[in-house]
């Protein structure tokens, strides 16, 4: 096993087989050092864990769950990219996407979820650049979409 292994099993974590893409797409990018991510959906085994608005049908505690669930493919997407996660040496960037009933203004709350995550994992070097937006629907009634720029040796 390797170090990110022990982490993730010690935090009783699975990184997931990458997903299949839901459109025409690649789950991730390599350039250069870094690896992009396509938008991370919060799937477990081919399925959407939770649809819907937060703040609606939603609540801002289980976006916030389904948010790790994106960082876990993720880690997937770049994964298959890269070949093995402990290539991965910082992570760059974090944008969220939070499907957001109209009154809902809590979108940074929500993507703490993948921030904390990343934090646990992979410690100082997990810490990030971020956006958190707030949009009208996203693919699948998904709650929560992210994307994921690392940095890899």
């Amino acid at each position: 096993m390797s170090a990110l292994d022990d982490r993730l099993a010690e935090l009783g974590l699975v990184v997931p087989e990458g997903s299949k893409p839901v459109a025409t797409y690649i789950p991730a990018v390599v350039s250069g050092n870094l690896v992009y991510t396509s938008g991370q959906l919060p799937m477990v085994d081919g399925a959407m864990s939770k649809t819907g608005k937060v703040g609606a049908e939603v609540s801002p505690d289980e976006a916030k769950a389904l948010a790790r669930i994106s960082v876990l493919n993720g880690l997937a997407a770049a994964r298959s990219a890269i070949g093995s996660l402990d290539r991965i040496t910082r992570v760059v960037k974090v944008v969220g996407f939070v499907a957001s009933d109209p009154s809902f203004t809590g979108q940074p709350g929500v993507i703490n979820g993948a921030s904390e995550l990343l934090g646990e994992i992979f410690g100082e070097s997990g810490q990030h650049a971020r956006s958190a937006v707030g949009v009208a629907v996203l693919p699948l009634d998904a709650p929560v979409e992210i994307e994921f720029t690392f940095e890899f040796a």
